[in-house]
């Protein structure tokens, strides 16, 4: 949005891919984040030693932070799911700060990138549940007492689907409210200076929403793992 002229856009358009490149720009941009992502992580895991070097130090302290955290949340029970949740902050994360890149758009500016992350999110909320309950977990869905089924059901039925709209609208309409702040300032007051502050604010911004994501996803499975009351 704030970059009119999308470098990959335009490498698309030179290999005769131009349609489905401006038709689906974040899709591109996602592809990238993940030949990003591939590329980082096989640099990082090609030589492992016992004395680690400063990029292996860099991605231990941050996969170890964010699996000391959530196990703090879930207990040692949940540290099996944890490469899910880990994946989801790390693309996330590196989607939304794309769009700080001038020639760059962020896929999660996208309600279908957003959408698709949330989605898996929900159902594996309720594979955690029967992995933990089994037939019992239906008991999440249907209250403490018989004859308040009619009310609780399609009241717990409607939380579980808004879960997908909770996640994916508030990073899409964050990370989107971002860019559309970037673009009228590149507009009214020049193309560098004035939007230095929003660019800086942006970098919190995107590790923000991508850290929500990722808490909302921990307690949600939580939650299933929990016994129903």
């Amino acid at each position: 949005m704030e970059h009119p002229y999308l470098f990959l856009v335009k490498l698309f358009e030179l290999i005769g891919l131009g349609h489905f490149a401006h038709a689906y720009p974040h899709v591109i941009y996602s592809w990238f984040a993940i030949l990003l992502l591939i590329g980082f992580a096989t640099l990082a895991t090609r030589k492992i030693d016992m004395i680690p070097t400063k990029a292996q130090n860099f991605f231990e302290l941050v996969i170890s932070g964010m699996e000391d955290f959530m196990v703090d949340l879930t207990g040692e029970e949940g540290r099996w799911f944890f490469p899910i949740i880990a994946t989801l902050f790390i693309y996330i994360a590196t989607c939304n700060l794309l769009g700080l890149i001038p020639g760059f758009y962020p896929p999660t500016a996208s309600i279908n990138t957003t959408a698709a992350c949330a989605l898996p999110v929900v159902v594996f909320t309720h594979v955690i549940g029967v992995k933990y309950h089994g037939i019992k977990y239906v008991k999440h869905f249907l209250g403490p007492v018989w004859w308040l089924i009619p009310i609780i059901l399609p009241i717990e039925l409607i939380g579980h689907l808004a879960r997908i709209l909770s996640l994916s609208f508030r990073l899409f309409g964050n990370i989107t409210g971002h860019e559309l702040v970037l673009m009228i300032l590149f507009m009214l007051a020049g193309a560098f200076f004035a939007p230095l502050p929003i660019m800086a604010m942006g970098i919190f911004v995107a590790l923000v929403q991508a850290f929500v994501f990722f808490l909302l996803s921990i307690m949600y499975f939580s939650g299933a793992m929990e016994e129903a009351h």
